[in-house]
């Protein structure tokens, strides 16, 4: 559970060199946007590595993820999260136990507004085209709020599909949480049962609502 404010940016104090964002860095991200929002859907199976240089920790973890507009599963080793716009399932696997809640319409957040994950740069940060490459673009995001507790986004985006290869997340308390995409997909076309928690399918759980 830790983990998880590592898949918003979404998936998302330093200065870029010219101090302003960089606006061939902004109609890349633009594009990957407008894509990845024109698609039925987005799926993607990532690598999870989150490292603590100050305790000198790694975890890794592989996991899943689809979302249309503001739905998603997200599948992890532990647990399974379904969001279908209105409630959401956290389904523990080893305690055999899934807590139903009513998000806060006024929380902006991935967990609650998936579709951020693709919108986040537009507004409080300073963008940086670091690299053009051959087969992809990295861009730099830095918050413009100082007292945030991020340091910088990194993405590393494919420039022929317009596909995330790679988010990488800097923060200040010395943890780094890196997303590595294996897959990326904009053709799957979801049904209501990706989104929503089916009892008939995990039997002898316990539902806690919350509602």
């Amino acid at each position: 559970m830790k983990l998880l404010p590592a898949i918003t940016l979404t998936l998302f104090i330093c200065i870029t060199l010219s101090g302003q964002t960089d606006p061939e860095a902004v109609k890349i991200l633009d594009r990957f946007s407008s894509k990845a929002l024109a698609a039925p859907s987005v799926s993607m199976k990532f690598r999870l590595i989150n490292i603590n240089a100050t305790e000198g920790i790694k975890d890794t973890l592989d996991g899943s993820l689809i979302m249309a507009k503001d739905q998603y599963r997200l599948e992890l080793p532990n647990n399974i999260i379904w969001f279908n716009g209105s409630a959401t399932w956290n389904y523990l696997v080893a305690e055999k136990e899934v807590t139903v809640t009513r998000p806060d319409r006024k929380d902006d957040s991935f967990m609650n507004r998936p579709s951020s994950l693709f919108t986040i740069y537009k507004k409080g940060y300073k963008i940086r085209l670091l690299e053009d490459n051959i087969n992809s673009y990295v861009i730099d995001l830095y918050p413009e709020d100082l007292n945030s507790d991020m340091v910088r986004i990194r993405l590393t985006i494919g420039k022929s599909l317009l596909d995330l290869i790679n988010a990488e997340y800097k923060r200040k308390d010395g943890v780094t949480i890196t997303i590595s995409v294996k897959e990326y997909n904009l053709k799957t076309v979801p049904g209501p049962s990706d989104f929503n928690f089916n009892p008939k399918n995990y039997k002898d759980v316990e539902i806690i609502d919350m509602r």
